[in-house]
C-alpha cells in the first residue's frame, strides 16, 4: 500500500519487530510458570532450546516466509503463492531446533509428498483424492490431523499472522480472506482462522490509525461468531496473562496477548515494552504469546518506540536482524 506517512510506515515497520522482539524476549521463559509483577523480564536467551540472546523462534521465522512471499507482489490467497509460503516452512523446518507438534506433522506431510502420519497411510480420505501441490497437501495433512485428533485449534497459525496485516492495508476484505486461507494451510478448525482475522484486523487499524482496538476486527468475521469473540475480548481485558493457562490453545494465547495489552494501558508510554513484559510474566508459552502481542502492540507504537537494546539483539532465520524486517516490511507495503 503506497501513500502511509511516515508514522504510519514506522508502525507498519514495528509489526514485524515487535513480533520479533516478543518472540526472542519470551524465549528464554517458555514452558516456565507465571512470574510475579515484579519479577524484570530480560532478554537473555536460554530456554528449553538455547537460544541465543536475542534470537527468535519458530514464531517469527514463519511469520518471515509469509512476509517474504507477501514482499515478492504475490497475492497470499493464491495458490501459488501459498505453494511458496509452505515450501518455505517445510525447508526451514528441516533444520529448526522448534516447530510445533502439528505444524511439524503437516509439514513432514507435505515433505514426503503425502498426507503421512498426519493424514493416515491410505491414499484415499472420505472419497478425498490425494493432492499434489504444497498448499493442497498442507490443507489434506491438517484436515487429516484435525478428524484424526478431533482438535487443531493450536496457535501455531496466530503466531505468525501478522505480515498479512501489512499485506493488506488497503483491503480488509482480501486481508480476511488471506488471514484465514492461511491458517488453514496448518490448522484446520476455523477458530483458529477466525483468531488470524481478527488480530490481523486489529494490526491493520493500529497501523493506519495508531489506536489498539482488537474489537476493530470483529466485523472481519461471520456474524454468527462476533458476539462470542467479543465476550471472549471482554474476558481478557478483565483478567491477566496468567488466568489463561491453555495457552498453546489459541484462544487462550490471543486473550493472553490482549490482556498484557490492556492491563498496560494502549497508548500509554513504555508500550509496547510493558505488553511484551507482561505476556512473558503469564508463563507456559512465553515466546508465543509475546510474539502475538508484539505484532499488535508494535503496530501501534511503531518500531521507534521497541527499546533499543531489543532493537540491536534480534536476529534469527533466515538471517535478519532488525533492520532487515524494516527492509522487508518496506517491501511489503510498497507494493
Amino acid at each position: 500500500m503506497t501513500g502511509l506517512t511516515a508514522q504510519q510506515l514506522d508502525r507498519a515497520q514495528g509489526v514485524l519487530l515487535g513480533t520479533a522482539a516478543g518472540d526472542a524476549l519470551g524465549a528464554g521463559y517458555e514452558f516456565g510458570p507465571p512470574l510475579d509483577d515484579d519479577v524484570t523480564v530480560v532478554m537473555n536467551g536460554g530456554g528449553p532450546f538455547g537460544w541465543a540472546p536475542g534470537e527468535w523462534t519458530d514464531d517469527t521465522s514463519m511469520a518471515l516466509a509469509i512476509a517474504e512471499v507477501a514482499a515478492s507482489g504475490a497475492d497470499l490467497r493464491g495458490e501459488g503463492a501459498q505453494d511458496a509460503v509452505v515450501a518455505r516452512w517445510a525447508a526451514w523446518a528441516v533444520d529448526a531446533s522448534d516447530v510445533g507438534a502439528q505444524t511439524r506433522q503437516v509439514l513432514t506431510a507435505v515433505r514426503d509428498g503425502g498426507p503421512g502420519q498426519a493424514g493416515g497411510s491410505a491414499a484415499r480420505r472420505d472419497g478425498r483424492e490425494r493432492p499434489t501441490g504444497a498448499a493442497a497437501r498442507a490443507r489434506y495433512a491438517a484436515r487429516g490431523l484435525h478428524e484424526a485428533s478431533g482438535r487443531s485449534a493450536g496457535n501455531g497459525s496466530l503466531m505468525r499472522t501478522a505480515p498479512v496485516a501489512l499485506a493488506y492495508l488497503g483491503d480488509p476484505a482480501g486481508l480476511a480472506a488471506a488471514a484465514a486461507a492461511l491458517s488453514a494451510l496448518t490448522h484446520y478448525d476455523p477458530e483458529a482462522g477466525e483468531a488470524c482475522v481478527l488480530w490481523c484486523l486489529a494490526i491493520r487499524h493500529a497501523v493506519l490509525t495508531g489506536e489498539l482496538d482488537a474489537r476493530a476486527g470483529l466485523a472481519g468475521l461471520p456474524a454468527a461468531r462476533r458476539a462470542g469473540w467479543a465476550a471472549r475480548l471482554t474476558v481478557a481485558e478483565q483478567g491477566r496473562p496468567r488466568d489463561f493457562e491453555q495457552n498453546g490453545w489459541v484462544v487462550h494465547a490471543l486473550q493472553g496477548a490482549w490482556s498484557a495489552i490492556a492491563r498496560t494501558g494502549p497508548g500509554t508510554p513504555g508500550q509496547p515494552r510493558l505488553a511484551l513484559e507482561a505476556a512473558v510474566r503469564g508463563g507456559r508459552d512465553t515466546d508465543t504469546v509475546a510474539a502475538i502481542a508484539g505484532g499488535l502492540a508494535g503496530a501501534a507504537s511503531g518500531a521507534a518506540a521497541v527499546p533499543a537494546g531489543w532493537r540491536e539483539k534480534v536476529h534469527g532465520w533466515p538471517g535478519l536482524r532488525a533492520d532487515g524486517l524494516a527492509e522487508l516490511t518496506v517491501k511489503i507495503v510498497g507494493r
